[in-house]
């Protein structure tokens, strides 16, 4: 009888499956995630924050997106197999057993959790929302025509912690911050959608890019023109120069850019690259915000 070399009976972790589980190799919603964040941070604090604060939130936002995945995932796995986007996902494909899953969702939760010992009191009241959003969402798609709605409320929702670290309390601007936030979401997730809109159609899966339809510059179009309204108040509101509002009207002529290449036909490769263009719409929304708190 052959005996299995101790290699074999004793598998090593599986860290490829899991940092494709995490999605480590493609971290656009970790910056997607953590921009909004650095926003509030910039200005809650009229310019630039504590670096100790600035780690906490880089940190967080990587942990929380990973752990917000994974729970996409678990959610998802049955609906995963039949997309071919994401069939291939350690879970979908049998490659991960859903038990080390949630052992790795626990560690990253509590790894999240360890940072708000680092932050003002008043955040940690704030955290259990931004969990119960991350969990919700997945189900969404269930649920609602427009479940990236739910996602835009996960992804602002760290303008509140952010602005809670700096201030101690809640001020009008982060309320205009967190509904920007929610509003360019549901834009680029929309957009995003586009790769799955027949496998989502097929299988009976919501999304707004099924509910737009034919329609669909006119819903990214209204939700980008919320974001910038939304981004001008809370500028406004904490008295920002001319430079930040310069930045917003640059964004607005990419924006627009955007919303005529969705009146054609997009195939899913270039929803994706027009998806991740979206970074840089945050990054130049923090260099606005930059240049504008310190003339």
């Amino acid at each position: 009888m052959q005996v299995p070399s101790p290699i074999q009976a004793t598998p090593g972790i599986p860290w490829s499956s899991y940092a494709r589980l995490i999605r480590l190799p493609s971290q656009t919603g970790t910056y997607l995630l953590l921009l909004p964040t650095l926003w509030a941070l910039v200005l809650a604090a009229q310019g630039f924050p504590s670096p100790s604060l600035l780690a906490v939130f880089v940190a967080g936002s990587f942990l929380m997106r990973s752990a917000g995945v994974i729970l996409n995932d678990l959610a998802d796995q049955s609906f995963d197999r039949e997309v071919l986007r994401t069939k291939t996902r350690p879970l979908a494909s049998g490659e991960l057993p859903r038990r080390q899953a949630f052992v790795l969702l626990a560690v990253l939760l509590l790894l999240a959790a360890g940072l708000l010992w680092l932050l003002d009191p008043i955040v940690a009241w704030f955290s259990p929302i931004a969990v119960l959003l991350a969990a919700l969402y997945p189900f969404c798609k269930r649920w609602i025509h427009i479940p990236q709605a739910v996602l835009g409320l996960a992804f602002g929702w760290g303008t509140i912690m952010a602005w809670a670290a700096v201030r101690g309390q809640l001020d009008a601007p982060v309320w205009c911050l967190f509904g920007a936030t929610a509003a360019w979401a549901v834009a680029y997730d929309t957009i995003y959608a586009l790769q799955d809109r027949d496998d989502d159609l097929r299988i009976g899966v919501k999304s707004s890019a099924l509910f737009f339809g034919p329609f669909i510059h006119v819903g990214v179009g209204t939700a980008l023109c919320l974001m910038l309204l939304l981004l001008s108040a809370a500028g406004w509101l904490a008295h920002i120069k001319w430079p930040y509002y310069a930045a917003l009207s640059g964004l607005a002529l990419f924006f627009i850019f955007q919303i005529g290449q969705l009146r054609q036909p997009i195939n899913p490769s270039q929803a994706f690259r027009m998806f991740k263009a979206h970074v840089w719409v945050g990054v130049a929304v923090l260099a606005g915000l930059l240049a504008g708190v310190s003339l």
